[in-house]
């Protein structure tokens, strides 16, 4: 939902720290598995109770995470780099998750395996929007230039940052915010399945 309005706010210092990078020769994929490994490390410390140290781990890997498709505009966009931004992306959502529930199994597993219940909702429906999409060849770039076409929702990105930095915050609240969180991401899940239904079904129709 935020993702398009923080786009003219964020790109732009993005763009230029990626231009630098492209320069010096820095792949986006380097970027992107360095990203991974800084995830992998926030999952680590977010396990073990170290929410703080989770925390700018966790920062630092979305920071990478813009930071990879901002140097790939400036030297090349590639099929093998969404394909990891993606999956990787992915993956560590879903881990994140499962460190908190091993953080404090007894109080946030529960509401842990709730939310990603609802990460399947809203990663099957971007997923598989997206390969209808590219098999009509419809495109957009109202959430800047992307390998794959994203659908939006009530929780994007931006929100789900949002929602990690609070549990980091306030890790005694997890159950809490994951249960609300788990929540939109299902309103976001019939959101998408409503809006694909109409932009495949006026896509057939022109094609038609």
């Amino acid at each position: 939902m935020l993702d398009a309005a923080l786009r003219p706010l964020i790109d732009p210092p993005l763009d230029r720290i990626g231009r630098a990078l492209a320069a010096r020769g820095v792949s986006a994929d380097a970027i992107t598995v360095t990203g991974f490994g800084l995830g992998l490390l926030a999952m680590l410390a977010i396990a073990g109770g170290a929410y703080g140290t989770g925390l700018v781990l966790l920062l630092l890997n979305r920071l990478a995470d813009g930071l990879d498709g901002a140097v790939a505009r400036h030297s090349r966009l590639t099929d093998l780099g969404g394909f990891l931004d993606i999956v990787l992306d992915f993956i560590t959502y879903a881990g994140l998750v499962f460190a908190f529930a091993v953080a404090e199994p007894a109080e946030n597993g529960l509401a842990a395996a709730f939310l990603l219940f609802a990460f399947m909702g809203t990663g099957s429906s971007f997923l598989a929007f997206a390969i209808m999409a590219a098999k009509r060849r419809l495109a957009t770039e109202r959430r800047g230039r992307k390998s794959l076409y994203y659908l939006g929702g009530l929780t994007e990105g931006s929100e789900t940052i949002l929602f990690f930095v609070l549990a980091c915050l306030l890790p005694g609240w997890f159950p809490l915010l994951a249960c609300l969180f788990g929540g939109l991401c299902w309103l976001t899940t019939l959101g998408r399945i409503l809006a694909g239904r109409q932009l495949l079904r006026d896509a057939g129709d022109a094609a038609a």
